[in-house]
């Protein structure tokens, strides 16, 4: 399990309800058995074989887990924003099994030790599997290529530089060249510094009628175009992490006719929300890359429907209640945002922007293949597993989010879909009545 091996427990009967697979494949479930941390049996066989424990899923979809490529972990840190155990508890709430950790930690993940802190605390900590992402520069300066190979050794399943950029573009193709040579993924999120600047909204209406400073597209577009020249000319295989612009997704479906091997992903807050959001100098949506317009939102959605975009990301990123309370252009970025997820995915569903297919596969077969995994559910495959009732409600709020970080997209209202249950190698890492 890939550095958070557990024990396997009892055997596992789940009956009930219907079976979504990553590839858009629905059927009623008579039974999946789960032995060993694998489905041992499906359909009848499973119904006739006997179990120490069964489950009731009648009334919810049972999924592939969920797979998230962007998630902080807040740990190693100070701890106050969060940790392994806090942060992994509420994904796995929020149905995900695997979570891709970013280098952004304290101190960076720049080293084996770093990476070897982390995969221990995951062990010891974590209900879910951990996968950590190493940073492609020391220190995520941009400036001094970090030790990628070790990194990988040490078990990092890609390198990136977080939510940072990388300022010289002379950089920039060093470490995609270099990537490129020992077959690494490499997980950029777009943004031209110099354009963005200390800008802190996207600029459009709402920054020119409230007075703030703006984050233009071209931040993220001229970025985009410049990793898609680097990636065609190094070969190496890109990941654009966090898109926030419908213009970066028409550059993407162009890089793809041209044979450029280049995955991308967005947020779901970006599938959801707009500008608007900020109408009320409300910080939490205080986000970098900035919520855009209503056109990009569409886009976006569209990229999503069309598999443009393969994944659906949490962008997890918690804060303690000070990072948010200061007037907005003095408060830090990000949004709690991992056990919301499946909901706001089906407040797309339910508005017709997307199928339940599309929204499964943004967020298990899409995502588990930029890492080069799979997420299916069949014979003999890893029982990690999302059962959730589409039917249920449940409010986020203090008391019920889990995670250290409050600030969740929605406050206080009722939200579609509540999982039941998550599994990981056939373990329980979430249950709720």
């Amino acid at each position: 399990m890939s550095g958070n091996e557990r024990p396997f427990g009892a055997s596992l009967k789940i009956t009930g309800g219907q079976l979504l697979d990553g590839h858009g494949v629905e059927t009623s479930n008579k039974a999946l058995l789960i032995r060993g941390g694998r489905i041992a049996a499906t359909g009848e066989a499973a119904e006739q074989a006997d179990a120490d424990q069964t489950f009731n899923a009648d009334g919810c979809l049972i999924t592939p887990g969920f797979v998230d490529l962007y998630c902080n972990l807040r740990e190693p840190g100070n701890g106050q924003k969060g940790n392994i155990a806090s942060e992994t508890r509420a994904a796995a709430r929020g149905g995900f099994t695997t979570v891709c950790v970013s280098p952004e930690t304290s101190p960076v993940n720049d080293s084996r030790a770093v990476t070897h802190l982390i995969r221990d605390a995951a062990v010891t900590d974590s209900p879910i599997r951990v996968l950590p992402v190493g940073a492609v520069t020391r220190g995520l300066e941009g400036e001094m290529l970090s030790d990628m190979a070790g990194l990988t050794a040490a078990g990092c399943i890609a390198v990136g530089n977080g939510s940072r950029g990388v300022r010289n573009a002379r950089i920039l193709r060093r470490c995609m060249a270099y990537a490129q040579t020992f077959g690494l993924t490499v997980m950029f999120r777009p943004e031209n510094q110099s354009l963005a600047a200390d800008g802190y909204a996207h600029d459009g209406l709402v920054t020119s009628r409230l007075g703030l400073l703006g984050i233009p597209e071209v931040a993220e577009t001229a970025s985009v175009m410049e990793m898609l020249l680097l990636a065609e000319e190094t070969g190496v295989r890109l990941h654009l992490s966090q898109l926030s612009c419908g213009r970066s997704v028409e550059m993407i479906a162009e890089a793809r006719r041209r044979g450029i091997a280049v995955t991308a992903d967005v947020a779901m807050h970006q599938l959801v929300f707009t500008e608007d959001a900020l109408a009320g100098f409300d910080s939490r949506f205080h986000l970098r890359p900035p919520l855009r317009s209503e056109a990009d939102r569409k886009a976006l959605v569209a990229g999503v429907r069309e598999g443009v975009i393969d994944a659906i990301v949490s962008q997890h990123l918690p804060h303690d209640s000070a990072a948010k309370q200061a007037p907005l252009p003095a408060t830090e970025p990000g949004l709690s945002s991992v056990e919301s997820v499946l909901s706001l995915g089906l407040g797309l569903v339910r508005r017709g922007e997307l199928t339940l297919a599309e929204l499964v596969r943004g967020l298990t077969s899409g995502p588990a293949s930029v890492i080069g995994r799979t997420a299916s559910i069949g014979h003999d495959d890893i029982a990690d597993l999302c059962v959730f009732d589409p039917g249920a409600h449940w409010a986020p709020g203090g008391q019920s989010l889990i995670s250290a970080g409050k600030h969740a997209p929605v406050l206080g209202q009722p939200l579609p879909g509540v999982v039941r249950l998550t599994l990981v190698e056939g373990q329980e890492a979430w249950t709720s009545a």
